[in-house]
């Protein structure tokens, strides 16, 4: 046999080549053999995906998986059978305790955990039902030497710096916390990742601070710090960052999502570079969920399937720098998600309460992982 597993007669959508037809994707030896049609008669193993769709392995851009090292965490196994096969944590962990991370979580996981470093020394450690403390809003746990160290010692693991701000997470330092996040990922040539929730710091002086590849996660967040102007404009300074190759991600989480934004920013033809969950402890049961119903949402709110996918996919991994994922190109991460699409009443909410009734639901039915079937719905 040519090939270990073929998964066979779905409709598969890769936009990194331009792909959207019913056809085959192969793997062999853990990677992306072939995509064609006939390729299940050379198959030691064939999964039939008629009528499904079949995604390289979708990417999701932020999320907390930490799981039992921070409140906030979530069990990664949950999120890899929703229909995500790359997982990337932002900031869980800082340079204090990103051993017990790697070690405990990312390393026996069976799907691919890439992290940003917090420039905090633990990281986001204080945020529960209970307790919300901001962990950068005290000064004294800004821990640039030790970050630069441990991203150092860990570049095959993380993907660069996230740094957190505005008043819930770095109450009055303003933009400090970005500033010495700025040099350390300056020091160790790698991007940003900032988070933003209410000013200050404004999102106009944020943005100053951020250059290309650096990534604005929350990017569709409710007033305050909206990037959508009151009279239903883009805010020019974010017009102007992505102008200069700054990255936009939705990072959807517990509070930093709207429809009523979104519908301002796709109206004026500003599609978000990447479309991720922000799964955590405090959301995964609502609002967000999980990345399916954060991509559904999109369809709902009228954007076409494949460019939905894609913001899980192709520019997922153009904005972590890895070419290896989010398509199946031979000789790529052997990957893939199995999904349907299906069709009904579907209530979706925001992280404002607003309530949004959909058509369409985009569901897990497989996850292929380094070219082997790991889980079937």
């Amino acid at each position: 046999m040519d090939y270990e597993l073929v998964v066979s007669g779905g409709r598969v959508i890769d936009p990194s080549q331009g792909i959207d037809r019913v056809t085959d994707v192969a793997f062999a030896a853990g990677k992306v053999a072939a995509v064609g049609d006939g390729l299940a008669a050379r198959a030691a193993q064939r999964v039939d995906a008629s009528g499904r769709i079949v995604t390289p392995g979708l990417i999701d851009l932020h999320t907390h998986v930490y799981w039992g090292g921070t409140s906030l965490g979530v069990d990664p196994l949950i999120l890899a059978r929703g229909g995500a096969t790359t997982l990337i944590d932002t900031g869980s962990a800082g340079p204090g305790n990103y051993p017990g991370f790697l070690e405990h979580v990312i390393k026996p996981a069976p799907m691919r955990i890439i992290a940003y470093l917090n420039v905090s020394f633990a990281g986001i450690y204080g945020f529960s039902k209970r307790i919300m403390v901001g962990e950068s809003g005290d000064l004294r746990l800004m821990a640039p030497i030790d970050a630069v160290e441990v991203a150092e010692a860990n570049r095959d693991t993380l993907a660069g710096i996230k740094v957190r701000v505005g008043m819930n997470a770095s109450g009055n330092s303003g933009l400090v916390p970005l500033q010495i996040a700025r040099q350390v990922a300056d020091r160790i040539r790698m991007p940003m990742m900032v988070h933003i929730d209410v000013p200050p710091p404004t999102l106009e002086d944020v943005l100053a601070l951020m250059r290309p590849g650096d990534i604005l996660t929350h990017c569709f967040r409710p007033f305050p710090n909206t990037p959508a102007t009151g009279d239903g404009k883009v805010l020019p300074a974010v017009l102007e960052a992505r102008e200069r190759g700054v990255l936009f991600d939705i990072g959807h989480g517990m509070g930093s999502f709207s429809f009523k934004t979104a519908r301002v920013m796709l109206a004026n033809g500003f599609m978000p570079d990447t479309i991720s969950s922000d799964v955590h402890a405090l959301c995964i049961d609502g609002p967000a969920f999980d990345l399916l119903t954060t991509l559904s949402k999109f369809l709902c709110l009228g954007v076409d399937l494949p460019s939905v996918i894609k913001g899980a996919t192709q520019n997922a991994a153009a904005a972590l720098q890895r070419p290896d994922l989010g398509t199946f190109k031979p000789g790529s991460a052997g990957d893939a998600s199995i999904l349907s699409l299906d069709h009904g009443a579907h209530d979706y909410v925001d992280s404002t309460g607003e309530h949004l009734r959909g058509e369409q639901r985009l569901n897990a039915r497989g996850v292929v992982i380094a070219g082997r079937l790991w889980h079937a719905a």
